[in-house]
């Protein structure tokens, strides 16, 4: 089934300028939001909690922005799959990237940070550009062994190599691609809630990955935030900022406190470009699990 979906309706619409692109996008809207009511009352519920000074007049303004955008990030992936690499590179333009080139050229690897946030599919794949670290997609395989074939080839043909998420450790032990840098999306929701470290995010209390600072402790990678911006409709900036070189002298936890500052920071700014409709808050905190105060 999906080998069909993706040769009669995938592919023939990567094919397409985003100028059409978009057309199709606007009425992908109409049907996600308001036919569809794709995950409506998990976007408002998120909103709700997390901005619970706005009006809901306010908040149903920022539902309407997240779905337009939404919408748009869906049609902007499926382009991915054909779009070349001269158009992929005009329309997500990294504003500073001899901040991350610097570090490859004292020799010391990083892992590149970021939320699902703007547009992170077209920023992955222009990523390994011009740069010089040897830039490593962590991932978790799709189910559906065809469509995981594709994507993989999709988001790996301008050079970006792909380390499924079970085999990281192996790859980074093995010495494998000196000078590298690895990139994750940090706030994604952890299947275990006691595997995990909990602090305050847009006021709730949160489950978070802590594989940033175990990976930057274990293998001596600094710590890099990727901004992404959007311009305006297709087009996007993204922005390197170093965090830290080392997280040896960092008290446990603190590091994943300032990921997350600085998410909430870019969430504050355009509220309409982060993933609402992610089922983030999935979990309770466990009573031995402390919370992190962030007073380090």
């Amino acid at each position: 089934m999906t080998r069909i979906l993706y040769y009669l309706v995938l592919l023939p619409l990567s094919l397409l300028p985003l100028a059409a692109l978009y057309r199709v996008s606007d009425l992908f809207y109409l049907v996600l939001r308001h036919l569809v009511r794709y995950r409506v009352e998990v976007v408002r519920d998120n909103l709700r909690q997390a901005f619970p000074e706005k009006s809901q007049a306010e908040r149903r303004q920022i539902e309407k922005r997240f779905y337009r955008h939404l919408s748009d990030l869906v049609i902007e992936s499926i382009k991915n799959f054909t779009i070349s690499r001269k158009e992929a590179l005009r329309r997500m333009v990294i504003t500073n990237p001899e901040e991350l080139n610097r570090l490859a050229g004292e020799g010391k690897s990083a892992v590149i940070c970021g939320g699902h946030y703007a547009n992170w599919e077209t920023w992955a794949l222009i990523a390994p550009v011009g740069m010089k670290h040897k830039i490593v997609g962590i991932y978790k395989a799709l189910k559906d062994p065809f469509l995981n074939r594709k994507m993989f080839s999709s988001r790996g043909r301008f050079g970006m190599k792909l380390v499924p998420t079970k085999a990281t450790g192996a790859y980074l032990r093995s010495g494998e691609d000196p000078v590298k840098a690895i990139v994750l999306a940090f706030d994604q929701s952890p299947s275990d809630p006691r595997k995990c470290v909990w602090l305050k995010f847009l006021g709730r209390e949160t489950a978070a990955y802590f594989g940033a600072e175990k990976y930057s402790r274990d293998y001596d990678m600094a710590i890099v935030y990727g901004y992404i911006r959007k311009v305006r409709r297709g087009y996007y900036e993204g922005t390197y900022k170093l965090i830290t070189r080392s997280t040896t002298d960092m008290p446990e936890g603190e590091l994943t406190m300032r990921l997350f500052r600085e998410l909430e920071g870019e969430i504050a700014r355009a509220p309409e470009y982060w993933l609402w409709s992610h089922k983030r808050w999935k979990h309770s905190r466990p009573a031995e699990k402390a919370l992190l105060d962030g007073k380090f």
